[in-house]
């Protein structure tokens, strides 16, 4: 029943997904594009370290080598040194990022833990400092740039070429990986990442199995490289940066690497918020963190955790006292969080160079500054005064909504209203103890 059901939403999302062209933009169609490639990433990311335990910090490493390896396919193919369909170019960042995982997997899975952490981390840093001087490979600053080649019918010129391609490997690979869940070497790895001393004692060689497992990650984050290869149809060095690879950690977690596809969605909602924000203001980087903060302190089983949660309720049929707590903690939170943009894009207005010029200008006095289509003044009690109200109103509203969803679960739930570990005078275990006496 539990396999059907899922089968059934994943048969349903694919549906989705295939109209989807018809209804965007250009812009928000390349967007789509992007958040897919990034889905990808992050769930082979987890399928070392949330199946086994691996966390890695250079990930992006073979991220990258998918890239340039699906790039040297398609100027081979440009520059008619060989023939190679395009749909199948990123098969070419699969072989590289498996055989470059099998490499840097087997020195890395010498050690576990943090040890093994910064070993991957290491290995994807030698590879970015070495990548410009290997001109040939990797090309200077501006990297290597191609043009995608036509296949059959398809001139994959257009963006919604590129989405059901792009689409059609994120849903054969979404299907490999869950199924490699399934078998043995799958089920081994959840044992390596709960007790990788006791499988040892059991006889299996843990090295090698970890090696694989890495390996096998690396290569659908290949393909992953691959498919942004062709999408951009250019890239650099910089692919390989500690960035990359810290954006897939945090996404996977705000995703929720407890879960299968918690860490594809926590990569494509992270993937447009930052698209979107990336454009309105520069501080979208500190949005990004209190984002991962947040889930962090509040929700640690990620969006895929919430979601799963919230499914059972909704199947339980116990949703319905949920609305009006969510409603208030709602309005908490919109209050709260208008009131961090407006504190943060003020001060970064007003710290910037541009601002303190004009106040230069002006002889030292403050001058108004727009935020929002609106003119504040910068020593004017009702600017600073503003904020102020917003986290006061979030704040109190903040303890009320947290009472009443805290109700409302523990009824949804059928939790009794127990305070610390003594029951109310009028609950039956305090009735059968005075009984008793």
């Amino acid at each position: 029943m539990k396999f059907s059901r899922s089968f059934m939403l994943a048969i349903v999302a694919l549906a989705i997904l295939a109209t989807l062209p018809l209804f965007l933009s250009g812009n928000l169609l390349n967007a789509a594009i992007k958040m897919m490639i990034a889905a990808l990433f992050a769930l082979a990311f987890t399928l070392a370290m949330g199946q086994a335990g691996m966390l890695s910090f250079g990930h992006a490493a073979y991220y990258g080598l998918g890239a340039f390896a699906a790039l040297h396919l398609m100027k081979g193919v440009e520059q008619q040194l060989f023939w190679f369909p395009t749909p199948l170019v990123p098969l070419g960042g699969a072989v590289v990022g498996f055989l470059f995982g099998l490499l840097f997997g087997w020195f890395a899975t010498q050690r576990s833990g943090v040890y093994f952490s910064m070993v991957t981390l290491a290995l994807a840093e030698l590879l970015f400092t070495i990548a410009p001087t290997l001109s040939g490979v990797f090309g200077d600053e501006s990297g290597i740039s191609t043009i995608r080649g036509a296949w059959w019918v398809f001139s994959f010129g257009p963006d919604n070429q590129v989405y059901y391609l792009t689409l059609a490997w994120v849903a054969i690979c979404s299907l490999l990986m869950w199924c490699f869940t399934q078998t043995p070497l799958g089920r081994l790895a959840l044992a390596l990442r709960d007790n990788e001393h006791r499988v040892r004692f059991l006889g299996f060689n843990t090295h090698l199995a970890r090696t694989l497992i890495f390996a096998i990650s690396c290569l659908f984050t290949g393909v992953a490289g691959a498919l942004l290869a062709i999408a951009n149809e250019a890239t650099n060095y910089t692919i390989f940066a500690a960035g990359a690879s810290a954006n897939v950690v945090l996404q996977t977690f705000i995703g929720g690497a407890g879960t299968f596809f918690g860490p594809a969605l926590g990569a494509a909602v992270m993937t447009f918020f930052a698209r979107v924000t990336s454009d309105l203001t520069r501080s979208w980087l500190l949005y990004q963190g209190v984002i991962f903060v947040l889930v962090m302190l509040f929700a640690p089983g990620g969006l895929g955790g919430l979601v799963a949660t919230h499914a059972q309720k909704v199947r339980a049929g116990a949703w319905r006292g949920l609305i009006g707590p969510y409603a208030l903690a709602l309005l908490a939170g919109l209050l709260l969080v208008a009131g961090l943009v407006f504190t943060v894009e003020s001060i970064h207005v007003v710290l910037t160079d541009a601002y303190l010029a004009a106040t230069r200008a002006a002889g030292g006095k403050w001058v108004p500054f727009k935020l929002f289509g609106t003119s504040f003044a910068p020593d004017s009690p009702v600017t600073w005064g503003l904020p102020i109200a917003l986290f006061a109103a979030g704040g109190l509203l903040l303890p009320i909504a947290r009472r009443m969803t805290l109700a409302a679960w523990r009824e949804a739930t059928a939790l009794p209203d127990v305070v610390g570990s003594t029951a109310s005078p009028s609950s039956p275990a305090r009735k059968s103890q005075g009984a008793a006496t």
